[in-house]
């Protein structure tokens, strides 16, 4: 299976600002009032006393966290459906209902704080996966283990692209978003810590066959990609 994740881009995408008429969703309606376009601040504020560039700048940055964990929403739940076998269909199912919600409440935080700091949050699906810095797998079933490592790859990117925008509100001294940030960062490191833990090499399945034919009790698996980090 061709690598599903684009490596390349480790920033943000700080110049999409505005209406794009390439984006799907920016289409204006002659029937609906404009307040603000996408991805645009409020020029006087939003009770946040953060100068008007640094409102801009991090919620660019959280609006792509916010795309991120909606493609993240979007993998797990398919993969929630498609558990299969002795090891996955119960266990596992549970694991990733929990990775599931504590996607969504990520992604209600991280909305939230984007329109405190008066920007306008991407909502439409088509162009949160356009703006996200991870991109959904191809369509189809794939081994429980491509599954779990796919989305460890996200996780591994998520929690890097955190990092940045910690640090860069950090610079600002935006304390609330680093506040919101930690505190996200660190449930995305468990998640990390649990998707990591399911693919070790030991397995109860694989039991005696396994040794006798010669396998030396180690699973293969693919690397993580060498640009994730």
């Amino acid at each position: 299976m061709e690598h599903h994740q684009d490596h390349a881009r480790n920033e943000f995408l700080l110049n999409k600002m505005g209406f794009d008429p390439s984006m799907p969703g920016h289409e204006q309606s002659k029937e609906m009032i404009l307040r603000q376009e996408p991805r645009t601040v409020r020029e006087t504020g939003s009770g946040i006393s953060l100068d008007r560039d640094k409102r801009l700048e991090i919620g660019l940055h959280l609006d792509e966290h916010l795309c991120a964990f909606n493609v993240a929403l979007h993998q797990y739940t398919k993969h929630h459906w498609l558990t299969e076998g002795a090891e996955s269909f119960g266990s596992l199912h549970h694991i990733l209902d929990e990775h599931v919600d504590v996607t969504k409440k990520h992604i209600d935080q991280v909305g939230e704080r984007v329109a405190r700091l008066g920007v306008v949050p991407t909502a439409h699906p088509v162009t949160q996966h356009a703006l996200s810095y991870i991109k959904h797998e191809p369509e189809g079933r794939y081994t429980m283990r491509d599954f779990l490592r796919n989305d460890l790859e996200h996780e591994l990117k998520i929690q890097l692209m955190l990092r940045k925008t910690i640090d860069r509100a950090h610079e600002f001294k935006d304390f609330g978003t680093v506040q919101v940030l930690e505190e996200i960062l660190l449930k995305r490191e468990d998640l990390g810590y649990h998707l990591w833990s399911l693919l070790e090499d030991d397995s109860l399945v694989r039991g005696m066959n396994h040794f006798f034919e010669g396998g030396d009790d180690v699973a293969s698996n693919r690397p993580l990609n060498p640009k994730l980090n």
